[in-house]
């Protein structure tokens, strides 16, 4: 009865999301405000809806119903309760659910603010945002049930339905479900596809926004400053989606690395490329009243990506372990991508002489012309990862085979164009709005490029003697040294005509200027990561060997004991084997004990290898115990890795995220502030530069 009464709310919500879609459209051709409202009170209606249902499956869930086929597959006895409730989201059927209920919590946020000012658009973002509800739960209602029951015939074939298939059928009851997949119920694949899924529904706040300013002609920045804090939001979410996904292949997958361009996780990171460059992008239309064509194309581009991606990893088109199975759900998410996005673009080719720029670029190092060449860098970025994704897809429907697109690839077309984004990370914030020239920016540059240039030669002295890992030191170091000397600068100055601390003075500047504070330091963060991203890929060395007890491995400056192993049964079931290392140093000294080790889930018939690390700022040392055999002089094969810097990574992360929440904090009075923004600053640097 359970499993009938949320999918029945299912297909309410449907129906309720289509009648806020018809409704909103009906009220704003006949200039009905009435009807218009019952459109907006439909699209309050859903989140209410989809809560229930979504409780009713989680109830099913932790209630250990195996006769659901969706509990079956993603849960089991021995799975503790806070796994059955985040298999919601583990699973092709709940997930979808788990997107609609983003979705329509998020559209009702939105409508529920006020409208006073912005009337016109309220019909036309209830489209979109319902729309593209009633879409995901069309998914649900249609081809991905999560509420579909196991039922067996009377020649006893089990067989999966809503509803009964023949009179005679009956309920079929599991004993026992498949459980989670192992490599999902680590931490941050957990909370990993929550911050993805945020990420990807915030961004349709402002697409909805900017098909809205299209549809009723509004050609200014309106639509820029209502779902600029959306922005911020989405691109918070999303990047931390990005990381805790990063953090889960290195501790999970055991290859020693956090990135390996596998195309679902490329999937997400297209549209935080075009979310990236729509950040910069708009605050030329807000300072300068440039560049509102291409504002456009690029929340388009953005609402499609994540529409794309989405489809990328639910129809099964992509082989990766991030994936879900093949799913018939493929041509229908094929057909709404291509209608949002042709709807779109026409759309935008309709309004296109509207959206002219009010002034023009007049100096190529304008902090305008440099944003958009950063733009452009990002754009590359993007083709880049876009055709080695569909390369393969399109191999195999004009060749029959499918010819993969590895990490060399992106690899070498990608690093030149991060690091052209780096270098201008380091001159941006140094020009400024309307004109610049090389010697304004070659006046306040000197000094930082000479400081990175001392830094790097005593790199090339002390570190390396790699080319390429040098020129990357230099543009961090860079980087760095503008950033911070652009704090220093702003916080004397400020000093100086207030009479307060420096300290004081850069504390109130972040108040006064969240956005540019904040940007500068999502700049300082990136840095920080970009040291671990080029610490791993340049010099990460690994070995391996098979070793009786007591024996040693060496690798770099660390070696390796194999002092024991154990197995046992953990709380939940889990088949563990761990082996004891010790940690000596190149001089012998004793550093730790390491506990690689295999973990078999007999539920879902799998293994994981989770590696013992030790981190430091200097490098991290990896070890994953790959085999044993105890028939063999209790031999045990393991795999050293240790990757130099990795762990700044982390750092610049958490770094991150306080930063976006810095820039992302609402003023007291939003309207003012942006008013007396935009009248004290026209010149000065912005957030996210």
């Amino acid at each position: 009865m359970l499993a009938e009464i949320g999918y029945g709310i299912i297909v309410v919500a449907f129906i309720v999301a289509l009648y806020s879609v018809g409704a909103a459209i009906y009220g704003e051709r006949t200039k009905s405000p009435a009807v218009v409202e019952s459109a907006r009170r439909a699209m309050l209606l859903l989140w209410p809806l989809i809560s229930l249902a979504a409780g009713t499956l989680i109830y099913l869930l932790i209630t250990n119903h195996f006769e659901v086929s969706f509990v079956y597959e993603v849960t089991s006895r021995e799975m503790p309760t806070y796994l059955k409730i985040t298999a919601w989201w583990g699973g092709q059927a709940g997930s979808l659910v788990f997107w609609s209920w983003l979705m329509s919590a998020f559209a009702s946020l939105v409508t529920l603010r006020k409208w006073e000012r912005d009337r016109e658009f309220l019909p036309w973002v209830i489209v979109v945002t319902a729309l593209t509800t009633a879409f995901f739960l069309g998914l649900v209602v249609f081809y991905e049930n999560p509420f579909a029951r196991y039922w067996q015939t009377a020649g006893g074939q089990i067989v999966t339905s809503m509803f009964a298939p023949a009179a005679t059928a009956t309920v079929y009851f599991p004993s026992d479900g498949n459980g989670l997949n192992p490599l999902l119920r680590h931490p941050g694949m957990i909370i990993h596809p929550p911050m993805l899924y945020l990420g990807f529904v915030s961004f349709v706040i402002p697409y909805a926004f900017a098909i809205a300013a299209l549809i009723t002609g509004r050609t200014d920045d309106r639509w820029i400053r209502i779902t600029r804090r959306w922005t911020l939001i989405a691109w918070l979410f999303l990047s931390f989606g990005l990381v805790l996904g990063s953090r889960w292949a290195y501790d999970v997958l055991g290859w020693g690395g956090f990135w390996g361009w596998d195309p679902v996780e490329i999937a997400a990171l297209m549209p935080w490329l075009t979310g990236t460059a729509f950040l910069h992008s708009v605050m030329i239309q807000e300072k300068r009243g440039l560049l509102k064509q291409w504002n456009m194309i690029l929340i388009i581009l953005t609402y499609s990506l994540v529409i794309f991606g989405t489809f990328l990893t639910r129809t099964g088109v992509l082989s990766s372990v991030h994936a879900f199975a093949q799913s018939s759900i493929g041509p229908v998410f094929f057909v709404f991508i291509g209608f949002t996005f042709i709807t779109s673009i026409a759309l935008l080719i309709y309004r296109w002489p509207d959206l002219r720029g009010e002034t023009e670029m007049k100096s190529l190092l304008s902090r305008e012309a440099l944003f958009l060449l950063n733009n452009l860098l990002f754009m590359s970025v993007l083709v880049i990862c876009f055709w080695g994704v569909v390369f393969p897809i399109i191999s195999q429907i004009f060749t029959g085979q499918t010819v993969t697109v590895g990490p060399p690839f992106y690899d070498r077309a990608t690093a030149p164009l991060f690091a052209a984004l780096m270098f201008l990370m380091g001159i941006a914030p140094l020009s400024t709005w309307k004109r610049s020239t090389v010697g304004t920016i070659g006046r306040v540059l000197w000094k930082s490029a000479l400081a990175a240039l001392v830094i790097t030669v005593i790199l090339f002295f002390t570190y390396t003697h790699n080319i390429i890992a040098l020129v990357g030191f230099y543009l961090i170091a860079l980087v760095l040294l503008v950033t911070l000397y652009e704090f220093w600068r702003a916080a004397w100055a400020r000093s100086k005509a207030t009479k307060e601390n420096v300290v004081a003075a850069l504390w109130n500047l972040f108040g006064r200027d969240r956005r540019r504070y904040g940007g500068y330091v999502i700049h300082i963060s990136m840095m920080l990561m970009a040291i671990g991203i080029l610490g791993i890929n340049a010099f990460q060395i690994q070995t391996q060997g098979t070793l009786a007890l007591n024996n040693s491995l060496t690798l770099g400056n660390y070696s390796i004991k194999y002092e024991s192993i154990a197995q046992f049964t953990a709380a939940d079931n889990r088949q563990v084997t761990r082996a004891v290392v010790n940690v000596y140093d190149k001089n012998g000294n004793y550093l730790g004990q390491l506990y690689p080790r295999i973990d078999y889930y007999p539920d879902a018939q799998q293994n994981m290898t989770i590696p013992g690390e030790r981190p430091t700022l200097q490098d991290d040392l990896y070890v994953l115990l790959v085999d044993w055999q105890p028939a063999s002089a209790n031999g045990a094969t393991f795999k050293i890795f240790v990757n130099p810097l990795v762990n700044w990574l982390w750092i610049g992360s958490l770094i991150f995220f306080v930063g976006i929440i810095i820039a992302a904090w609402p003023d007291r009075d939003p309207e003012y502030a942006s008013a007396r923004s935009r009248a004290r600053h026209a010149e000065q640097p912005s957030a996210a530069d």
